[in-house]
């Protein structure tokens, strides 16, 4: 249900009293390692020069997040560590310096900080800067109720859009990075392996892009939920998948293969479903090197293609098609859970036992 004005007035409002309010405080999780999460209280901070403060709304968990909670990332996360990317909230105050903000603005992070002077900046490609600064990661993110963060991250959002499916804005630009690196254009079939939210999010996109997408999913509730929005959805385990996208393809190949399971297997099956001359899209983060098969890669002149992250005009373009209802964000939210509950929900998701969840950011606060 949208909010109306009035109730976006009072939470405008709400958010200049919370500020008033020095016995104000926040609640915040936070990863301690030995997959653990703690919720601590914390009194919010002004924000620094070229800072806003951030009365966030709901934070997204999502694989990466997994990744840090299963202690793969502890070489890069200071512990304790207040994780999250993936969020949506309001401007409750602006640093000294930070113009063409207010105070009520709906905005959603883009959580990348680069350095400016590292050869990759220098060519262009900040986004993948060497000595990136993912915030979130390398630094602090968003499952907290107030977060300061750079008045350079922040990405507009329009009133129009529900801040609980805003918070899909960061999830959508990365299935629209990978759409446009992997050059597919209208008429093109894709081949989608995994049925997660990335897999569905990059379905979704690549459609809307005017690809013809089937997926592939061992789990047969993400295959139900998938072929729920009305995409063909093969399980791999009960159909031959090489010959099925044979056949599909009237025996060329496809032309894009997006590899979004970060299964060992998923990699080296994936060269067999694409085309003389297609693209292999690798999306899924893998924590170690895999098996690929060099001989299918020379023999069809293939070529691999790494897709990391996003740039600004991902988000943009993300923001424009939650706005615009083209992707399933309804559909793709489990739940919401309050914030006190988020050790609840990582082991939700460990146990596959939901697509997304979000955090309520603001349950448990007090003044």
């Amino acid at each position: 249900m949208l909010a109306s004005h009035a109730i976006v007035g009072r939470a405008c409002d709400r958010l200049v009293r919370t500020l008033e309010n020095k016995g104000v405080f926040v609640l915040t999780a936070n990863y301690v390692g030995d997959r653990t999460i703690d919720i601590r209280e914390a009194s919010p901070v002004p924000p620094a020069a070229g800072q806003v403060q951030i009365e966030v709304a709901y934070t997204g968990i999502c694989g990466t997040d997994l990744h840090v909670f299963h202690g793969s990332m502890d070489a890069r996360v200071t512990q304790p560590a207040i994780i999250g990317h993936e969020m949506s909230g309001r401007i409750a105050a602006l640093g000294e310096g930070v113009t063409g903000w207010s105070i009520g603005d709906p905005v959603t992070v883009m959580p990348l900080d680069w350095d400016g002077t590292c050869p990759a900046c220098l060519a262009g490609n900040q986004h993948i800067c060497q000595n990136l600064n993912f915030i979130g990661i390398d630094s602090p993110g968003a499952l907290q109720g107030s977060w300061n963060v750079s008045a350079s991250v922040l990405v507009a959002l329009p009133e129009t859009l529900r801040l609980d499916h805003a918070a899909l804005v960061e999830p959508v630009a990365v299935s629209v990075h990978d759409v446009r690196r992997s050059g597919l254009v209208p008429g093109e079939k894709a081949v989608v392996i995994g049925g997660g939210p990335i897999g569905v999010l990059i379905a979704t996109t690549a459609r809307e892009f005017g690809g013809e997408v089937v997926v592939i999913e061992l789990d047969p509730t993400r295959r139900q939920a998938v072929a729920d929005l009305g995409f063909q959805v093969l399980d791999p385990t009960a159909t031959d998948q090489v010959e099925w996208v044979t056949q599909w393809t009237g025996g060329a190949g496809a032309d894009v293969v997006f590899e979004v399971s970060g299964a060992a297997s998923a990699v080296l099956g994936a060269t067999d479903l694409a085309k003389v001359r297609g693209r292999l899209v690798v999306v899924a983060i893998h924590p170690q090197p895999r098996p690929i098969n060099l001989q299918r890669l020379f023999w069809r002149e293939l070529t691999i293609i790494g897709a990391r992250v996003y740039e600004r005009p991902d988000f943009e373009k993300a923001v424009e098609l939650l706005d615009a209802g083209v992707i399933p964000a309804d559909l793709l939210i489990t739940r919401i859970e309050p914030i006190s509950a988020t050790a609840d929900a990582f082991a939700a998701l460990e146990a596959g036992q939901a697509m997304k969840i979000l955090i309520d950011c603001q349950a448990g606060a007090q003044a």
